[in-house]
């Protein structure tokens, strides 16, 4: 019998229709980054100095959004779930660190050394809260679903995500009564416990660089590249990349998933709560429902650099960061989650793997 199909390959083998779409696909792609350049130089020529600035706070929110990612793409790499939870770890992050800032009275007009022994006491108690709370959750919610159906799993870590909000919710209202002040559901202030000056104020360049920018980015630089380097040149990191490739194999080759599992766990939530003491410092707030906010972006990042990729993730949290102050300023405040959605949206559509992603095939 003939070819049935109504364009049949020519000689080389290639169909004609599947060549045109090709093109297509590829005219298209060249329009979009055309029209972000232009977009991108304008705004430049425009008013430098704004556009560096704005690139600049991209960077330093990016680094937080970063942090977050991080713990999503680790868990996912290891054991495929996307633990909705997670944004929720870095909210009860900000505020165990608000609670530790309030209970000893710290504020910007504090003594500086009573700042420096805040700062060093929130970024010790948060991180072991929140690896404690991120492998509780693990011990009674996930592990024993390890075998039950994806969707079951996902299911959970939406009822832990609700879980965690309404301890916030309880925390907020609690500390209202004492410490806080307002009432449980209204923000929080954080106290502005990193001197809010300008680094350039007596230069000539006219951009605002303060000290929670770059304690941002001196935070969460060395921290990823830390992982990077216990992931790649480590026994526990060799062991959590065969974990993440074959956990069957893994095991009969004497690694103990379990605790793997549990490891990334706790670094995946001590890197939330480092994250939610950061932000807290850095965006001046908390609220018991910010996770959720959070998460979305964090999530966000983490499936732009390519879920399961550690760099990928750092990569994807910078550049949420960056997009997200750049419409802030250019477009609209409303309009933010749209273009970093529709981002998200073009790039899975030309690379569904993420910008760092590699294809996988699925376990059986």
């Amino acid at each position: 019998m003939g070819n049935l199909s109504l364009c049949p390959p020519n000689a080389k083998g290639h169909r004609p229709h599947m060549k045109s779409k090709l093109t297509i696909r590829s005219i298209a792609l060249w329009l979009i980054l055309a029209a972000t350049a232009v977009f991108l130089i304008t705004s430049f020529l425009a008013n430098p100095a704004l556009f560096i600035q704005q690139l600049l706070n991209g960077l330093a929110q990016g680094s937080i959004f970063a942090l977050v990612a991080l713990g999503y793409t680790m868990v996912y790499g290891i054991i495929e779930l996307i633990n909705f939870a997670h944004g929720d770890v870095y909210m009860i992050g900000a505020f165990t660190g608000l609670t530790i800032a309030s209970l000893l009275g710290a504020s910007e007009q504090s003594d500086p050394s009573l700042r420096i022994f805040t700062l060093l006491l929130m970024f010790i108690t948060a991180p072991i809260v929140c690896a404690i709370l991120n492998v509780t959750i693990d011990r009674l919610a996930y592990r024993p679903l390890r075998n039950a159906p994806r969707i079951v799993v996902l299911i959970t870590a939406i009822g832990m995500s609700f879980i965690l909000e309404q301890i916030g919710l309880w925390w907020a209202q609690l500390g209202a009564l004492s410490y806080f002040g307002g009432s449980g559901a209204t923000p929080k202030s954080f106290p502005a416990l990193i001197p809010k000056i300008n680094l350039l104020a007596d230069t000539a360049i006219n951009i605002n660089l303060t000290p929670k920018m770059v304690f941002a980015l001196a935070l969460a630089i060395p921290l990823m590249v830390a992982l990077r380097l216990l992931v790649q040149r480590t026994r526990i990191g060799k062991a959590m990349r065969a974990t993440a490739q074959n956990r069957e194999a893994s095991s009969l080759m004497g690694i103990n998933i379990n605790r793997i599992i549990s490891i990334t766990f706790i670094i995946g939530g001590a890197l939330a709560g480092v994250g939610g003491v950061a932000g807290g410092l850095y965006f001046e707030g908390v609220q018991w429902n910010m996770g959720f906010d959070m998460g979305l972006k964090a999530f966000t990042a983490a499936v732009l650099g390519g879920i399961g990729n550690i760099t990928g993730a750092m990569l994807g949290g910078f550049f949420i960061g960056v997009v997200s102050a750049l419409s802030d300023q250019y477009l609209a405040g409303q309009w933010t989650r749209a273009v970093v959605f529709g981002l998200l949206v073009l790039v899975l559509v030309f690379r569904p793997t993420g910008l760092l992603g590699t294809g996988v095939q699925q376990k059986a």
